[in-house]
């Protein structure tokens, strides 16, 4: 695959982060670049300067696992990103993720009873799948109920990424927009580097990149994260104000979905709105309909 500007935006980008102090280096005076210099990178990486210039246009085919770990702490990446770098190099040299073709799915998991029937039961917390390119696939009733801002009349799948950057009601769901908004894109970063070939992520990126500044301009740095755990706050309009803990777990039976839950903790007021947004729940849905 001819990633190479890809390559060479995401290494360009991450030498401008480190300042020769952080490398345990002498600024000196007359600096002209943002962050190390090439041949600073070059000379902590142990490689040549010209080897080092060569990765940074983008040519990172069939360099070696050991090469890209001496860069990678040359640059002080931490493990998503160092990740995303040897994503690029599996890429790049047409090898996807564990070495072999990813299996296509090509069932829809949300049209699986099993899937359905782990997520209701999870009564006290908020439940989502979601795949690759964000679209939100599948709800337990408390996520239904947590993500109608979102969902809205049900046209159209619920994707996070389209929400964040599209949607106006987005700003008041997310109490710390710029923050989520940062987190959203890295996230697919991070993705479309494990699966370069995805063209729902491709496409998605296109139509944000057309719409939105701010999600251009994200894009742009070259940022990576992945989700995993955390906390965040929400602003619900029916029960206000909520901070909830978040784990993102794999699917193992749907490669690239993941399961997300958001939970309060025990006697919180968090917890007790959470509880209010259930019952509201039960209340809009009639006996015997599924949710």
């Amino acid at each position: 695959m001819d990633n190479r500007a890809e390559v060479r935006e995401f290494l360009m980008s991450r030498r401008a982060k480190v300042t020769p102090e952080q490398a345990g280096l002498s600024a000196g005076s007359g600096r002209r670049v943002a962050g190390l210099r090439r041949s600073e990178v070059a000379m902590l990486a142990d490689v040549s300067v010209e080897y080092y210039a060569k990765l940074e246009r983008g040519a990172i085919a069939g360099v070696s696992s050991a090469v890209l770990d001496s860069v990678a702490q040359a640059l002080q990446l931490d493990d998503t990103e160092r990740a995303h770098l040897f994503d690029l190099a599996r890429a790049a040299d047409g090898i996807p993720l564990s070495g072999r073709q990813r299996k296509r799915v090509t069932r829809n998991p949300a049209t699986r009873p099993s899937l359905h029937w782990a997520l209701e039961a999870i009564t006290e917390g908020v439940a989502v799948v979601r795949n690759i390119q964000s679209d939100v696939i599948a709800f337990n009733a408390l996520g239904r109920a947590f993500y109608s801002p979102m969902i809205g009349d049900g046209g159209r799948t619920p994707n996070f990424a389209r929400f964040q950057f599209l949607d106006p009601a987005s700003r008041d769901f997310y109490p710390d927009w710029d923050l989520f908004a940062d987190m959203c894109v890295a996230v697919m970063r991070a993705e479309a580097g494990r699966d370069p070939h995805n063209r729902a992520i491709q496409d998605l990126v296109g139509e944000l990149s057309t719409q939105s500044d701010t999600f251009r301009r994200l894009w742009g740095a070259h940022n990576v994260r992945t989700h995993g755990t955390g906390t965040k706050r929400f602003h619900h309009p029916v029960v206000g104000d909520l901070t909830l803990a978040f784990e993102e777990l794999a699917i193992t039976a749907e490669p690239g979905h993941v399961l997300l839950l958001y939970t309060a903790e025990p006697g919180s007021p968090s917890a007790e709105r959470l509880r209010l947004l259930a019952s509201w729940a039960a209340e809009r849905t009639p006996t015997g309909t599924a949710t």
